[in-house]
C-alpha cells in the first residue's frame, strides 16, 4: 500500500434550502393563510479517525468532498429534508490545517474521534414565518445559506507507543518484524525502509504496544537532509523513543558519536523531542565488534545521562526478549500524558446565518 502521509483537499458542505412561499387553498377553508414551510438544512463534511487506517491514500485521489444540500420547502407547510453529512474516515493522528492561514483546525489523535470541518447552512423560512398581524398573507420567504467552503492541509503524524529513532541500516526494520507481525522491507543497504512502519508487539499474557519503524535519519535531517524533515514529525507522535545503535564498516562512525548526531538532530528539529523518555539499545550483537567495546561504549554513554544500554540480536534474538520486558516496563513508568486541548469550533450561536436547527434572521 502506498503511504500518503499530507494531502491538500478542498471541502464543501451542503447550501440549506429556500423557504416556499404558498398558500392554503382548501374548498372550506377560505383565506387559509400562508403554509410555505422552510427549506432543509446543508450537511456537514465530517472527518472521523479509524485506527484501522494508517495512510491518507483515499484522499490522495479524492480531493473534493461535497456534502448534500438541504431540500427546498414546500407548500401545505412541508419542511424540505436535511442534506446528508459526508463522514470521511481518516488514520489515527491526523492533523486538519486550514491551508490558506495555517491554523489548526483539529488534532484527531484518538480513535473514533469526529470533527466537522464544514458546517452546512441553514435552511430558509417559509412565508408561514412572516405572517402578522398587518401582513396576512405574506408573499415573501427566505433562501438557504450556503455551506462552508474550505481548503484543507491533511498532516499524518502515526500515533505509537514506541518510536524507533537511529542511523539507516542499524536494523530497525529488523527489529520490528521479529517482534511483531509487521513485515518491512529488509536489505543490508541505507534506505531501505523509505515509509514508517507500525507493528504491535505483543506479549503471552495479551498485554502489548505500538511500535513505530521511522525511516533511518541522517546528519542534517532536521534541515531537510534525506528525507528527515518527511519523517521525524512522526516521531513526535510517540510515547517513548528507542535509540537504535549498531556497528558501521565506515571507521569514521562510531556508536558513541551515532548516538551523539542523533540526539543533535532531534533538538534541532524539536527541543521537546529531545527529551521525551528514551531508551538506548545496540543491535547486531551477534557481529564480533558489536561486543568487543560495548563496556566502554556503555560508560561514555552513561556520563551523558544514558542510565542503561540494552545489546541484542535482532537476528538471533539474543538479548531481545529481555530488552522488550524491560521497554515494557520503562512505557509502564511513562504513561501517555493528556491529549492537548482541542481547537474550538464556532458554536452554532455563532454561525452567521443562525442555528443549524434554527431559523436565519429575517431579511426584511
Amino acid at each position: 500500500m502506498q503511504f500518503v502521509d499530507e494531502v491538500v483537499i478542498e471541502v464543501r458542505a451542503g447550501a440549506g434550502g429556500n423557504g416556499c412561499v404558498a398558500f392554503r387553498r382548501e374548498k372550506f377553508l377560505p383565506l387559509g393563510g400562508p403554509s410555505g414551510g422552510d427549506g432543509g438544512d446543508g450537511g456537514d463534511v465530517v472527518f472521523h479517525a479509524h485506527d484501522r487506517l494508517t495512510t491518507l491514500l483515499d484522499l490522495h485521489y479524492r480531493r473534493r468532498l461535497r456534502a448534500e444540500a438541504g431540500e427546498n420547502g414546500r407548500g401545505k407547510d412541508q419542511y424540505g429534508a436535511a442534506g446528508k453529512d459526508i463522514v470521511q474516515q481518516v488514520p489515527v493522528g491526523t492533523q486538519v490545517y486550514d491551508d490558506e492561514t495555517g491554523e489548526l483546525i483539529a488534532d484527531l489523535d484518538e480513535h473514533d474521534m469526529k470533527v466537522v470541518v464544514a458546517r452546512g447552512g441553514s435552511g430558509g423560512w417559509g412565508n408561514i414565518h412572516f405572517a402578522t398581524p398587518y401582513d396576512r398573507a405574506p408573499r415573501r420567504a427566505s433562501e438557504g445559506k450556503p455551506g462552508e467552503q474550505r481548503r484543507l492541509r491533511l498532516e499524518l503524524k502515526l500515533v505509537a507507543d514506541v518510536g524507533l529513532v537511529g542511523f539507516p541500516n542499524v536494523g530497525k526494520s529488523t527489529l520490528i518484524a521479529s517482534v511483531s507481525r509487521a513485515k518491512p522491507k529488509i536489505a543490508d543497504y541505507p534506505f531501505t525502509t523509505l515509509t514508517p512502519n507500525l507493528g504491535v508487539a505483543s506479549f503471552p499474557d495479551g498485554a502489548g504496544f505500538v511500535i513505530a519503524d521511522i525511516p533511518g535519519i541522517i546528519e542534517g535531517a532536521a534541515e531537510g537532509a534525506g528525507l528527515g524533515l518527511r519523517f521525524l514529525r512522526h516521531a513526535e507522535r510517540s510515547r517513548v523513543l528507542l535509540h537504535v545503535l549498531a556497528p558501521d564498516p565506515d571507521p569514521e562512525r562510531d556508536l558513541v558519536s551515532d548516538y551523539d548526531k542523533l540526539m543533535e538532530e532531534l533538538t534541532s528539529f524539536s527541543e521537546e523531542l529531545s527529551s521525551r523518555p528514551m531508551m538506548v539499545a545496540i543491535n547486531k550483537l551477534d557481529l564480533p565488534e558489536a561486543r568487543e567495546d560495548l563496556d566502554e561504549v556503555r560508560a561514555a554513554l552513561a556520563e551523558r545521562g544514558v542510565e542503561t544500554v540494552h545489546a541484542f540480536s535482532a537476528v538471533t534474538r539474543e538479548g531481545l526478549d529481555d530488552m522488550m520486558k524491560a521497554m515494557r516496563y520503562f512505557l509502564s513508568r511513562h504513561p501517555r500524558g493528556e491529549a492537548p486541548p482541542e481547537p474550538e469550533l464556532p458554536s452554532a450561536a455563532d454561525r452567521p446565518h443562525g442555528d443549524a436547527k434554527g431559523f436565519p434572521e429575517d431579511p426584511a
